[in-house]
């Protein structure tokens, strides 16, 4: 049995990595859990296992008497000196007390208590190991799904991880079998066990890509001062560089945008814009909103918010799609970013429109609803109309209107062509 008992022992250091003394230790404690479980609450009950042999031993303190009253504490004096002659009456020794059916007792705590106590040292080890990982990336494979809560195996380890609902980028989808990295964002301490929290919705889970990726970042050449994110869609990033000679900016892209692929990719085209950091608000949000063209900006400092006037065609870029490129720059600001459309420039689009409407309505005799949608169509002018006299009836659909601007045009007509005569004839 002993022999046997040690084999096992044997075995389990080799398949749980754990040093032999420290296992001894374990069992030990098991043991003697058994035992007082089964023999009695013995004062200063321990147990010792012969290292080479694989003897199991029990000892007590137990006080020498006459008259034995309670024997979990105390030992009659003829059974004393049978194993310590030398004993006085009234002292307290060590003696042993191993029950005759230790065996069985060392059997079911192997079974049990050793069981218990290697899973709660693999808790132990789980949770000193991944806390000090915290803001990590770690590689994991896709074992199941929770509602929508994803369950990975991490690599090495094999532990579990957890990835909830909430730090999930919801455009990505996962099947059992996949291999995913993800930022260990938490780890907490449950009775039964870590609780490892992964993510890949976090901005951090960005920031340490590009670490990865980017020697200057992880050595500190350069930093990222400030990023934001919309996770799935869009991410920005400010980075500077503690040496003027650096390029920030082209060391996160890399050698034909190679590092930056990198990162997309593994973000599945997520899309990432990168720009130099600047202490001047005003240039922060001239390159944070790139690639729309601003036409001015008014500073509120005592509200921090800024309010970007750009014209109809950069109105789109500024925002951005569902608001991100606007957003994205609040964030990463820390400014209230309102866009609005250049006004100017669309009251100088009506005036000439009212002025070209007024100028049809004198010569063509027609009212301004008329006159409007012919400039409107592109015909301002009675050259323009004369040109285009054949599409007449699709722009203006009440007859009476359209006859009387063919009259007006073929008096334009005659009187243009009778000036042109009167200029070609020679004087006498």
């Amino acid at each position: 049995m002993n022999a046997e008992f040690l084999a096992v022992l044997e075995q389990l250091v080799r398949d749980r990595d754990i040093p032999k003394e420290e296992l001894f230790s374990i069992v030990e404690s098991s043991i003697l859990a058994a035992t007082l479980k089964s023999q009695g609450p013995a004062r200063d009950l321990r147990v010792n296992i012969d290292r080479k042999a694989g003897d199991i031993r029990a000892y007590a303190r137990l006080t020498v008497v006459s008259h034995v009253i309670n024997p979990f504490e105390q030992i009659g004096v003829a059974e004393a000196r049978k194993r310590i002659p030398s004993c006085i009456l009234g002292q307290t020794y060590e003696i042993e007390v191993t029950p005759k059916d230790m065996g069985r007792i060392a059997a079911q705590a192997v079974k049990q208590g050793i069981t218990q106590a290697l899973r709660e040292r693999d808790k132990d080890r789980t949770f000193r190991e991944f806390k000090d990982r915290v803001g990590d990336i770690v590689t994991g494979t896709v074992r199941r799904f929770v509602r929508s809560d994803v369950y990975l195996e991490l690599e090495p380890s094999k532990c579990e991880g957890i990835m909830p609902q909430t730090e999930r980028v919801q455009q990505e989808e996962y099947q059992v079998g996949d291999h995913i990295r993800a930022l260990v964002l938490r780890v907490d301490k449950l009775p039964s066990g870590p609780k490892i929290i992964l993510s890949r919705s976090h901005p951090h889970f960005v920031r340490k890509l590009f670490e990865l990726e980017c020697n200057e970042l992880s050595n500190g050449t350069i930093e990222i001062k400030a990023m934001a994110r919309e996770p799935g869609f869009r991410t920005k990033i400010a980075v500077a560089a503690k040496q003027e000679k650096i390029d920030p900016v082209g060391a996160c892209v890399g050698i034909r945008g190679s590092r930056v692929k990198n990162i997309v990719r593994e973000l599945n085209n997520e899309r990432v814009d990168i720009f130099r950091w600047s202490d001047n608000i005003r240039e922060m949000v001239l390159e944070s909103l790139k690639p729309a063209k601003l036409k001015s900006m008014e500073f509120d400092d005592a509200g921090k918010r800024v309010t970007v006037i750009v014209d109809d065609e950069n109105l789109s870029l500024a925002i951005g799609k569902r608001g991100q490129n606007a957003r994205l720059t609040q964030k990463l600001t820390g400014w209230e970013i309102i866009i609005k459309r250049d006004a100017s420039q669309r009251i100088q689009f009506e005036d000439k429109v009212q002025q070209a409407v007024a100028q049809l309505v004198a010569q063509l005799q027609v009212d301004e609803e008329a006159a409007k949608l012919l400039v409107l169509s592109g015909l301002n002018n009675l050259d323009s109309i004369i040109e285009a006299e054949a599409d007449l009836d699709a722009i203006i659909h009440e007859e009476g209107t359209r006859q009387k601007i063919k009259e007006s045009l073929a008096q334009y007509k005659a009187s243009h062509q009778a000036g042109e005569s009167s200029s070609t004839t020679p004087t006498s």
